[in-house]
């Protein structure tokens, strides 16, 4: 049994970043850039008002000084002529700067009759230009790897990018086991459950960028099982939930390495998650999580989140951790590291009382997982731990 940072690096060494794909702008985000792009203009790409106002000679700018109107500039619609001694342009804000001018006056500071103005005693001070390449040049780049943000395709979308490299969604088959379960909406024998499992590893797993396909689910047979396993032969990433463990019904290692599965690890020192398995079949790489629910969602959010981010060209990190206080006093640990469900109040993390790793209504509740290392003493209301936001 090794340690949940041993099992770590061992999927990020069964992992590598997938194919680059060229994609529209409009579908970018959220997509993780696979290469740097760089601008193709400036931005501005000319000196440009700030304000609406009046584009005037600096030096010219007294108080009670006069100036004749002798234009209009309006964002898009640029003054053809020149500024000279004692003229003035009315501007409005993201038009060019005309030439001669290098000063906009305010219009709250203009007095203004027909085609002449006068300027208030009591100006602003500002110039309120906007320097063309201000915001960027042309050639400035935005770097990779990054998940594209809004303000991500903003920016380029100002630089004129209208196609971007990313690394395209990796596909995770997910393969459910076990005679006892259903699909939801059907109607369950006496002795057989629903399969939730495999839908919350889905939404999980599409949050962070997969193309994730539910396959059907494999019945506790050699035959079943390698058949299901056929159906995935495209994937990426094989997820299989159940039928790990050493049970008589338990058969998907023994089939996984029928179908020539070469296997990194099995079990993992942890709770809940222990019955965890991991290694290569075929070109994709395979992990085998519990079949409790519980158990199944925290080893996605330990182990499957950031090797997904590894095939997404992003950096190989553990999940982030952060420190906060306990709202309760907690029992000692044991000698696994214990990731513990719980409540953020405001008085600090409140881990509920009970833990069993089939309760999907508790983990439905949390919004943390609090991390216990192996044999961590008792710890009281206002000690610090480390925690998982989820």
């Amino acid at each position: 049994m090794i340690t949940v940072a041993q099992a770590l690096e061992h999927v990020f060494a069964l992992v590598a970043p997938v194919d680059i794909e060229e994609i529209p702008l409009a579908q970018a985000a959220g997509r993780v850039l696979a290469r740097p792009v760089s601008a193709k203009r400036s931005q501005p790409p000319f000196a440009a008002s700030a304000m609406d106002g009046y584009a005037l000679k600096a030096a010219e700018a007294e108080p009670d000084a006069m100036f004749k109107v002798i234009g209009e500039a309006a964002a898009g619609h640029a003054f053809e002529g020149s500024v000279g001694p004692g003229q003035a342009v009315r501007i409005f804000t993201g038009a060019p700067i005309p030439d001669g001018a290098d000063r906009v006056i305010i219009q709250e500071d203009v007095g203004r009759t027909g085609d002449l103005i006068s300027l208030n005693r009591d100006m602003d001070e500002g110039f309120h230009i906007r320097p063309a390449g201000g915001d960027f040049v042309e050639g400035a780049t935005l770097d990779a790897p990054r998940r594209l943000s809004p303000a991500n395709i903003a920016l380029m979308a100002s630089m004129n990018i209208a196609h971007v490299p990313v690394r395209r969604r990796p596909v995770v088959a997910i393969i459910a086991t076990g005679d006892e379960l259903v699909m939801p909406g059907e109607t369950p024998g006496p002795d057989q459950i629903i399969a939730s499992n495999s839908f919350g590893l889905k939404a999980m797993l599409e949050a962070e960028g997969a193309e994730v396909r539910l396959l059907p689910i494999a019945k506790d047979t050699v035959a079943s099982l390698k058949a299901v396993f056929d159906l995935a032969k495209d994937a990426d990433l094989i997820l299989t939930i159940g039928g790990a463990s050493v049970g008589d019904h338990d058969l998907v290692a023994q089939v996984a390495e029928d179908l020539g599965m070469d296997r990194s690890f099995y079990k993992v020192a942890m709770r809940p998650g222990k019955p965890l398995m991991a290694g290569r079949l075929g070109s994709a790489a395979m992990v085998g999580l519990p079949g409790n629910p519980v158990s199944a969602m925290v080893c996605g959010q330990i182990f499957v989140v950031p090797a997904l981010r590894v095939m997404l060209g992003l950096e190989a990190a553990p999940a982030p951790r952060r420190r906060g206080v306990l709202a309760i006093d907690i029992d000692a640990n044991g000698p696994r590291e214990h990731y513990m469900r719980a409540r953020q109040t405001d008085e600090g993390l409140a881990p509920f009382g009970r833990q069993d790793s089939s309760l999907l209504t508790i983990l439905s509740d949390a919004q943390a997982l609090v991390v216990r290392p192996p044999n961590d003493p008792a710890r009281k209301a206002g000690d610090t731990v480390e925690y998982l936001p989820i």
